[in-house]
């Protein structure tokens, strides 16, 4: 099958999901899910979803196991929206790209913080020495 026929699909895919978890899911294990993107295999047999679900890991594979239960529905919204052979069995897989980069900025943020105190302490150490200079030159 062509890549772009795959993106397509790929594509109807992740909208079909979102819109499943998002309008029709009523679990309460399921909230804060975001589909990232598909991968569609070449034979169209089976996907696999990548999501980013916001919270602690307990929430995370609690969520997790929520989705797992709703697979078939969500798979049937998937049949009625595209038409191939065989609907493709999906697998949901935790993509851990958002939380690794919200620790990257905490980590840049807590360096920028100590850099402004480094320098602020530098500053006034030097202020304080040019103050010590002009007292000493007064005599």
């Amino acid at each position: 099958m062509t890549s772009r026929r795959l993106a397509k699909i790929a594509q109807a895919i992740l909208e079909t999901v979102s819109t499943t978890i998002l309008v029709h899911l009523r679990d309460p294990r399921i909230q804060n899910v975001t589909v990232l993107h598909v991968e569609v295999a070449p034979d169209v047999q089976s996907a696999k979803v990548y999501i980013s679900i916001m919270g602690d890991e307990k929430t995370q594979a609690l969520c997790l196991h929520g989705l797992e239960s709703a697979k078939g529905f969500i798979q049937s919204k998937i049949a009625d929206r595209i038409q191939t052979r065989y609907t493709p069995v999906i697998k949901f897989v935790l993509d851990s790209a958002v939380k690794d980069s919200v620790e990257a900025l905490r980590i840049l943020d807590e360096l920028q913080v100590e850099r402004e105190a480094e320098e602020l302490t530098q500053g006034s150490s030097e202020q304080d020495d040019r103050i010590t200079e002009e007292g000493s030159h007064v005599d």
